[in-house]
């Protein structure tokens, strides 16, 4: 028989955070620590082991997994990591992501943008999807930036996802005429292709949840914090941040990690069964692009992926 999300008491409850160690991925892990063990999932060994000890000196429970996903064999070992803890997981959030202004690639010769955004955390989820009892909730941080039509996203100079192929992504290929802002085609194309990922699963994974948020325009995270340089840290820290909830009554899209913390954790713990429904800032189910609402277009972005992924020696 197998084992559902609501047979566990709330306090034996786990859930897997990927980017837990700032903004957004931060905050939704505190969140999640009052309400059960916390697997926090992220690439530093120190920022993690500086969550857990603020974890667990409130009471509460984390566990720390070091992985970088832009690593698919190290996405691989945290995935067996995790299985083995044999934790009650009934939640899993892949929030972590990076947009670069400068492209780079990883030992494969692979986009790092999309294999941080993208492939690592599909590999992820599809090693760990084995392992989550009936009714567990997947949550994939999106972005509506991937919407060609989507006017606060034009306005800073997005065009739009430039979805070719899983190949080509990984080669760091795109659609012409996109963005003339660096980074910026391969970072809506990676948050396409989770969006994608999650109206698939939905519908090829029914005894799971998958559920995608656009958490908010969050100018104090770390998306850029390989690129970002000091003047930008000051600026996010004391210019920026102090000037956000300012603006939020005016700006709807405008958000803080700790407000799209509240709104990831409420889908994470739901019980409704909501499944393939894309999330906006405030929570409440908003459309994505054309494109990605195509059901054969969802199918293509997994089938390719999983093609792409099935070619890399284990």
């Amino acid at each position: 028989m197998s084992m559902t999300a609501s047979e566990n008491p709330p306090g034996r409850h786990a859930y897997v955070v990927t980017g837990p160690t700032s903004g957004i991925g931060r905050a939704t892990a505190l969140e999640l620590a009052q309400r059960g063990t916390v697997v926090l999932v992220g690439r530093d060994r120190g920022k993690l082991d500086e969550v857990q000890k603020t974890i667990e000196q409130k009471g509460q429970q984390a566990v720390s997994v070091v992985c970088d996903l832009s690593d698919l064999a190290s996405v691989r070992r945290a995935a067996a990591e995790i299985v083995a803890l044999h934790l009650p997981i009934v939640g899993l959030l892949n929030n972590a992501g990076i947009m670069q202004m400068r492209a780079t690639t990883n030992a494969l010769g692979q986009d790092m943008t999309f294999a941080t955004n993208h492939l690592g955390p599909f590999a992820l989820t599809e090693a760990l999807v084995p392992y989550l009892p009936d009714g567990a909730n997947v949550v994939f941080v999106a972005s509506a930036v991937e919407d060609p039509e989507r006017k606060p996203a034009k306005a800073v100079g997005f065009r739009g996802a430039r979805y070719i192929s899983a190949e080509a992504s990984a080669r760091g290929e795109w659609q012409p005429g996109g963005s003339k802002m660096p980074g910026a085609d391969a970072y809506a194309t990676s948050k396409q292709c989770n969006l994608a990922t999650v109206m698939a699963f939905a519908r090829e994974i029914p005894r799971l949840h998958f559920n995608a948020v656009e958490p908010g325009v969050n100018l104090t995270t770390g998306l850029g914090r390989r690129d970002a340089g000091a003047l930008v840290g000051f600026l996010a820290t004391y210019i920026i941040s102090p000037l956000v909830p300012l603006f939020m009554p005016f700006m709807k899209f405008l958000s803080t990690p700790k407000r799209a913390a509240r709104v990831i954790a409420k889908i994470l713990i739901d019980t409704s069964g909501q499944t393939g429904i894309y999330y906006n800032e405030s929570g409440h189910p908003m459309p994505g692009s054309e494109l990605v609402r195509d059901p054969k277009f969802q199918d293509r972005v997994v089938a390719e992926t999983r093609a792409l992924l099935s070619a890399i020696p284990t």
